[in-house]
């Protein structure tokens, strides 16, 4: 809420006080209001552009705890996280803006709960005068795994981050170089159960190999709760005073398996093998002189417009991969393609119109981690019987907010599920449709038919057909047939917090790629559409040869 009582700050007519208190910004995801703890400091001056901490709490917590922790307040002897969690004890001013998302609960700090970080940054930078340049990020056990994953995927918006006790999502790892340009402190407990010391001192030891400024602290024999020292009389903030984003480095490492993540400083990876991580490193080596090595590259772009090295009244000299390569940098700009073991200018697939690219990319959880509306059919007139069990089917798969125990409590996404004689225009426009049933049953994927690429035959009882489809910005997930919720196990590993706590309809999902094609028995096939949204020839042969799959 927001507190509109005695002010020290002034933006837009809008007042708030000084000392911490709970705004909240809007969510397109699903049209709700999110809440986010803020610390002001005392002696705020709307002409001063501050130092800004983003906080991410722990699994089982809150934004209001986090809030506390980072000042290094912990909870009174013998109250619970939920009695701590009801008031703000006073603690010392610091000169920062202090922000932590609720994020949704403990779904960690991927899909939704990503976006939410970011939309609330943004809201705080909205209302606030924020140094670009000296924003930093931490986060204790769940949320120091969260500082890795945000702080490697959107490196250029960091000045240093601080994990405590951290677990990263899968996938973190691949992005370990992104840090290159900042630096990074580990804070762990020697004795810790949950998240052991092992773990956080080998990411030291290969950021160490990769050349990144990293510093790791260890606390003897303390267990999990590594963050009651870590963060104690808010000493962090000694740490971060020291550093200042360089937004123009002069020698750039990244790597990235998404769209979604492509972009670090002055370099953008634009395209890549599909179930791959593109890695490029790219270095001045004088005024206009760029050396680039690569790896799983297929093209990426130089934004040089800003940078101090590039002065568009010389040419450019480009070396990537030991060869040089001609382009001239139309307005600060050089985009460059793989042909064969050439590199040449260009961008891959820029004319194509259905290729792989950010918020077009897959795989089928992409539909579910933003705006999105389920949809069950009625085109056919079902009975009443079929009509429910339709419907309860479409709840089941929209029920992120089931009870997950008093720990980790429920997942706060509210999104909405529809009949297809209910799905508006707008919903065309601006969701992404989880869309259930065939062309005969579903009135929306009779709709889209001629859009869609894989069709599952009327009536088909023995199949179950599941994949992702780019739509004019957005997706469309068919599910025909059987249900994904049905579909047998795949290959991959996800884990019993995954299985036992992650909602229905995204563990469904997260067991595949873009698509699958299963039976009762077994899945027949799955995997990756190409860069430009085609099946694999092997995975076509299964299709057909089932005799009741159309390929358009």
């Amino acid at each position: 809420m927001l507190f509109l009582c005695i002010a020290t700050s002034t933006i837009s007519g809008q007042t708030y006080k000084a000392g911490p208190q709970v705004l909240s910004f809007y969510s397109g995801v699903d049209d709700t209001e999110q809440p986010y703890a803020l610390y002001l400091p005392k002696n705020y001056e709307e002409g001063k552009k501050y130092p800004f901490v983003v906080m991410l709490h722990g699994a089982g917590s809150n934004h209001r705890l986090a809030l506390k922790r980072v000042f290094g307040k912990s909870n009174k002897e013998g109250e619970t996280d939920v009695e701590a969690s009801r008031y703000f004890p006073d603690w010392k001013d610091r000169d920062y803006i202090v922000a932590s998302p609720f994020a949704r609960g403990t779904m960690g700090y991927q899909g939704i709960a990503e976006q939410d970080v970011l939309d609330m940054i943004n809201d705080v930078k909205s209302r606030f005068s924020v140094d670009e340049n000296r924003t930093y990020l931490t986060g204790l056990s769940m949320g120091g795994g969260g500082t890795l994953w945000m702080g490697l995927s959107y490196p250029d918006m960091w000045a240093a981050i601080a994990p405590v006790c951290p677990a990263p999502p899968a996938g973190t790892e691949a992005k370990l170089a992104n840090a290159y340009n900042f630096p990074v402190h580990f804070f762990q407990g020697g004795a810790d159960p949950v998240v052991p010391a092992a773990g956080t001192q080998k990411w030291v030891e290969n950021m160490k190999q990769a050349g990144i400024n990293v510093k790791y602290e260890e606390y003897p024999g303390v267990q999990h709760d590594s963050w009651v020292p870590a963060y104690e009389g808010g000493e962090v903030f000694d740490w971060f005073d020291k550093f200042v984003r360089n937004p123009n480095p002069i020698h750039v490492k990244f790597s990235t398996g998404t769209y979604q993540h492509n972009k670090a400083y002055w370099v953008q990876i634009d395209a890549f093998p599909p179930n791959s991580t593109g890695k490029l490193d790219a270095k001045f080596v004088d005024q206009n002189r760029i050396e680039v090595k690569t790896s799983s590259l297929l093209g990426f772009t130089l934004d040089l417009s800003n940078h101090p090295k590039f002065s568009n009244r010389k040419g450019v000299f480009l070396t990537i991969d030991g060869m040089p390569v001609k382009a001239k940098a139309d307005s600060g700009k050089i985009s460059v393609m793989k042909e064969g073991k050439r590199w040449i200018k260009g961008t891959p697939n820029s004319e194509a119109p259905f290729s792989k690219r950010q918020g077009e990319e897959g795989p089928m959880t992409a539909a579910i981690m933003d705006r999105h509306v389920y949809v069950y059919g009625t085109a056919d007139n079902p009975s009443e019987e079929v009509l429910q069990t339709r419907k309860t089917a479409a709840e089941k798969a929209a029920n992120w907010s089931f009870y997950r125990g008093e720990f980790m409590g429920r997942i706060m996404v509210f999104p909405r599920v529809l009949t297809d004689k209910q799905v508006r225009p707008s919903d065309l426009k601006e969701a992404n449709l989880i869309l259930f049933g065939d062309k005969n049953t579903n009135a929306v994927i009779q709709q889209l038919s001629d859009e869609l690429p894989i069709e599952l035959n009327d009536g088909s009882e023995e199949l179950g057909l599941a994949y992702i489809y780019p739509r004019k910005g957005n997706y469309v997930l068919v599910n025909s047939g059987l249900s994904i919720f049905d579909a047998p196990d795949s290959k991959k590993q996800l884990g019993a917090w995954v299985r036992f706590s992650a909602p229905p309809m995204l563990y469904a999902l997260m067991k595949f790629d873009d698509y699958v094609l299963f039976d009762k028995e077994r899945v027949l096939t799955e995997g990756f559409f190409d860069n430009t949204w085609q099946l694999s020839d092997q995975s076509k042969e299964v299709f057909l040869k089932t005799g009741q799959v159309s390929i358009k």
